[in-house]
């Protein structure tokens, strides 16, 4: 299968994913593994798309930058609110060790959803 396909497909599997809400307290506790992930307001309007690079725990401690304002994300568009994301915020994620794959699922992902958070570096 070439290498489009099993994005696509990786994608498709992103968005069927279950809905988890971040936990009201506590840490989040998904996956220690590498990952992609989509974020959606108590709306369901999708805010942020994301992917792991280096996080020694996974999945947890990126979505737990989010809580605790250590990401652009929550910095910028949660204007350094983070801890909002505990109020009826959800994020679908899947797990992928493989870098590229992550960087394409994330970037197919981004273009596609046109997320909340897209282009909030710009100065204005």
């Amino acid at each position: 299968m070439d290498e489009p396909k099993i994005i696509k497909g990786m994608f498709k599997q992103l968005k069927d994913s279950t809905s988890i809400n971040f936990p009201n307290s506590g840490k989040v506790n998904v996956s220690t593994e590498q990952g992609v992930y989509i974020i959606y307001s108590p709306t369901e309007k999708i805010l942020h798309v994301g992917k792991t690079s280096r996080a020694k725990n996974g999945l947890n401690q990126r979505l737990q930058n989010h809580l605790t304002n250590n990401s652009s994300f929550s910095i910028q568009f949660l204007k350094s609110n983070g801890k909002i994301l505990r109020s009826g915020y959800k994020f679908q994620y899947i797990v992928e060790s493989n870098g590229r794959k992550r960087t394409l699922l994330e970037a197919l992902a981004t273009g596609l959803l046109c997320p909340a958070h897209v282009g909030t570096g710009e100065s204005r």
